[in-house]
């Protein structure tokens, strides 16, 4: 009998295995015959060489189509049951805070939530972010099962491929369009065309051809954190006085500091998001990573003046934006404009979005949200194109346009002599 004994473990696992085994094969086969496409893809990954079966990511509640809501979703916690490193690097990003950060604009609580929980505008990618468990558990009753994971949006489930999510049209779908067009600005620049021709079979494989992961994510760290941050803003504030008085009105204007120049209850929230890099000491972390990319193929000189060219063109376009809002600021201050009840000030708010009171309101957010956008973006994306005809010159006619629409006001305004 005592012989016997130690077996009885090994038994009991063998015995696990079984049952687990067929449990997987139980879905293989009635997927198989109603989402034969999911299999076929879970069957080409390296999870199903490495036997990582359905169980694995979505238990074993699940047994048959009346039941299917016991099947668990795919979460970062699942994925960092192996993939830890990876992971936590994630968690320390900025994509990790997309979440976050899209629920810290004001505009988003003014849209339908067929647009939010429906995953149809924003948060289509910026479900991407990590949710609170109480919000994934809500979009779950709503039978919304698809959006509230991470991993997949660029490992697309079920074959999780590393080599898919290393393509630059990985990124492509999220980021283009109005406010963050970097897809158009690198696959339009030499980086882009020229990696566009290795994958045509072009240029050899060996050709020098950066990706967006190649700058971004070099070494395929998932950290993913960007100098400047979104809004291009940071501190400290510039040595330079006029550009550091520049910075001060777009901050105003962003509603993390007051008309008087105070720090406002939204600071915490561009915090919390990590959408603006605080410290010299952060931006100056992520500057050199940038550094050390670009010195793979061009001289550390070279790098270092082409990004600060990028730091100038943010300076000329905070110049413009500045006096622009100091122009609608003032419509303000003189009564020309009345203060929306949602305003915590009587200043503009760049964060309405289309949800700003006036046309000159929206004509000043479009200013910041797509033209200044494109006037950076399109320099550190080395897209001329884009930092000139689609940002700056932009930017410039919507002085003119704000400048005239604001001397209009204060004509209707005078009494008749």
């Amino acid at each position: 009998m005592r012989k016997v004994l130690p077996l009885l473990p090994a038994v009991f696992i063998l015995l696990m295995f079984a049952v687990s085994a067929q449990a997987d094969d139980d879905c293989v086969a009635c997927h198989t015959k109603h989402n034969p496409q999911i299999v076929q893809d879970w069957k080409n990954s390296k999870h199903a060489g490495e036997d990582v079966a359905c169980a694995a990511c979505h238990g074993d509640e699940h047994k048959s189509d009346l039941d299917f809501g016991k099947a668990r979703f795919a979460s970062p916690d699942t994925c960092a049951e192996c993939h830890a490193e990876t992971v936590a690097q994630y968690r320390r990003g900025k994509h990790s805070k997309a979440w976050a950060a899209m629920n810290a604009m004001p505009t988003t609580h003014f849209q339908p939530m067929v647009l939010l929980q429906g995953m149809e505008g924003c948060s289509g990618c910026h479900s991407i972010g990590i949710q609170d468990e109480n919000t994934a558990e809500a979009l779950k009753a709503q039978g919304i099962r698809y959006g509230v994971s991470a991993c997949d949006a660029c490992h697309t489930r079920h074959l999780f491929s590393a080599e898919e999510a290393s393509q630059p049209q990985a990124c492509q779908s999220c980021h283009m369009g109005m406010d963050h067009p970097q897809w158009e600005m690198y696959s339009s620049s030499k980086h882009g065309t020229r990696f566009l021709m290795k994958q045509n079979g072009l240029l050899p494989q060996t050709a020098a051809a950066p990706t967006c992961q190649t700058c971004h994510m070099p070494g395929g760290d998932h950290e993913n954190i960007t100098g400047w941050g979104f809004l291009a803003v940071r501190l400290p504030m510039p040595e330079d006085n006029d550009w550091a008085e520049d910075r001060t009105t777009v901050l105003k204007g962003l509603g993390v500091l007051s008309p008087t120049g105070e720090p406002t209850g939204r600071l915490e929230a561009v915090k919390a998001a990590d959408v603006a890099r605080l410290s010299e000491e952060a931006f100056r972390k992520q500057r050199d990573k940038m550094i050390a990319v670009c010195s793979n193929c061009h001289s550390e000189a070279f790098a270092k003046e082409e990004l600060r060219k990028g730091d100038r063109m943010v300076r000329e376009a905070d110049k413009l934006m500045a006096h622009s809002i100091k122009t609608v600021a003032a419509l303000y201050q003189d009564g020309l404009l009345r203060k929306p009840e949602s305003y915590a000030f009587a200043y503009p708010d760049l964060l309405t979005f289309q949800d700003a009171p006036t046309e000159l309101e929206i004509k000043l957010f479009l200013m910041f949200l797509k033209h200044r956008m494109r006037t950076f973006q399109g320099s550190f994306h080395q897209n001329p194109d884009y930092t000139f005809w689609y940002g700056w010159s932009e930017m410039v006619r919507d002085v003119t346009g704000i400048d005239e629409a604001a001397a209009e006001l204060r004509s209707k305004a005078k009494p008749e002599e």
